[in-house]
C-alpha cells in the first residue's frame, strides 16, 4: 500500500467558513479532502478508512493538519477553502530500525468488571500504558528514559448524530526501537489506540541514525 504523506494550511478565514470548531467538525473537514471509497458492508464493519491526522495547531491567523492516508487528498475544500500539499512517503521510510517521534493517543483500559472503557489517569500512568502497549500491540519498544506526556486534554463534543463525546488526548513523545516490522508498519499506516476518526493515532516519526538505548 502507498501512502501519502499532506499538510493541510487553513487561515482563519477558511476555518470560519468551514466552522471549525470542534473535533467533529475538524473530522469532518480532513474527511471531505478523500474520496470516500468504502463500501456500506466495509463502514459496518467497521473498517480503517485508511485516512489518519495530527492537529498541529497554530496561532491566531492560521492552523496546520498533518495527513496521511492510502490516497491523495484534495488540493483544497470545497474547491476554495484551504491549501494542501502532499506527496508519496518512500517505503525505505519505515525501514529504520529507531525512530524519535510524537503522537496524540487516547489512553483507554476495560474495566475487566463492567467491560467499559476507562481513560488512563496521571501522566505517569499514561506513560507505563504507552509502553505496554506499544511492546504488545505496536511492534516497537520505548525508551522511558526520553519518554514525555506533554499535555492531557479533556475534549468534549457532539457526533455526527449529536451524542455526546468526551475524548481524552495525551500528547507523547520520546524515541522508539523497532521490534517486529510489519507490526510497526500496520501500526504506523493504520494509525495505534483509539480515537482515530478524532486526530489520535498518527505516529510522527523521524529516522535516529545513532542508537539511544546503547
Amino acid at each position: 500500500m502507498s501512502l501519502v504523506v499532506g499538510m493541510l494550511y487553513l487561515d482563519r478565514q477558511a476555518s470560519k467558513a468551514l466552522r471549525i470548531t470542534d473535533p467533529y467538525s475538524l473530522h469532518r473537514v480532513v474527511y471531505s479532502l478523500y474520496e470516500d471509497v468504502r463500501s456500506a458492508e466495509e463502514k459496518s464493519a467497521s473498517q480503517t478508512s485508511g485516512i489518519l491526522y495530527a492537529d498541529q495547531g497554530g496561532d491566531f491567523h492560521s492552523r496546520r493538519i498533518l495527513l496521511l492516508a492510502d490516497r491523495i487528498p484534495a488540493a483544497c475544500i470545497d474547491g476554495q477553502y484551504g491549501q494542501v500539499q502532499s506527496k508519496p512517503l518512500p517505503d525505505s521510510f519505515l525501514e529504520h530500525d529507531r525512530y524519535r517521534f510524537k503522537v496524540i493517543v487516547n489512553p483507554t483500559r476495560r474495566n475487566n468488571a463492567s467491560r467499559k472503557l476507562m481513560p488512563v489517569k496521571g501522566r505517569e500512568a499514561i506513560g507505563d500504558w504507552f509502553c505496554e502497549r506499544a511492546l504488545e500491540s505496536w511492534g516497537f519498544r520505548v525508551s522511558r528514559e526520553h519518554l514525555q506526556v506533554d499535555r492531557v486534554d479533556v475534549l468534549r463534543f457532539k457526533d455526527k448524530q449529536q451524542h455526546p463525546v468526551t475524548l481524552v488526548q495525551a500528547h507523547v513523545q520520546g524515541q522508539l526501537e523497532v521490534t517486529d516490522r510489519a507490526q510497526f508498519q500496520n501500526s504506523f499506516t493504520r494509525g495505534i489506540g483509539r480515537a482515530r476518526a478524532f486526530g489520535c493515532g498518527l505516529l510522527q516519526v523521524v529516522p535516529l541514525i545513532n542508537n539511544p538505548f546503547s
